[in-house]
């Protein structure tokens, strides 16, 4: 019983990461609806004012990381589920870790990009 509840590497973890990246991606969603919505005509100067607030940045890295998150919990599963000695013989294990450090690096080169780009908009 306390294997269901504890929270290292099991798949209570991974339902709490979906569950929590998925409400951040709605919240966001939602917040740059209501803007384009309410705000109607914009031009340039509008939209690097609004991105470019602190707290509209931190919210967009939030969600950055919240995609990566989401992913990463999305990929692995997949990884782990199709990759198995039983599609793929001996070489299973090889292919999977590949499969999987070609997923972190590609996450971890989408949230830098993510970090860099909302942080390099001028303030």
């Amino acid at each position: 019983m306390t294997q269901v509840t504890s929270l290292a590497r099991s798949g209570l973890a991974d339902f709490l990461i979906q569950r929590l990246s998925a409400v951040v991606l709605a919240l966001y969603t939602l917040c740059l609806l209501s803007f384009f919505l309410v705000n109607d005509g914009l031009d340039h100067r509008q939209l690097v004012e609004f991105f470019g607030s602190a707290s509209m940045r931190a919210f967009s890295v939030l969600a950055v990381l919240s995609t990566a998150a989401h992913g990463w919990v999305g990929l692995w599963t997949v990884g782990t589920d199709y990759i198995r000695p039983h599609y793929f013989g001996a070489r299973a294990v090889v292919l999977r870790m590949a499969y999987q450090v070609g997923c972190a690096l590609l996450l971890f080169i989408y949230v830098w990009w993510g970090i860099r780009l909302f942080w390099m908009l001028p303030g």
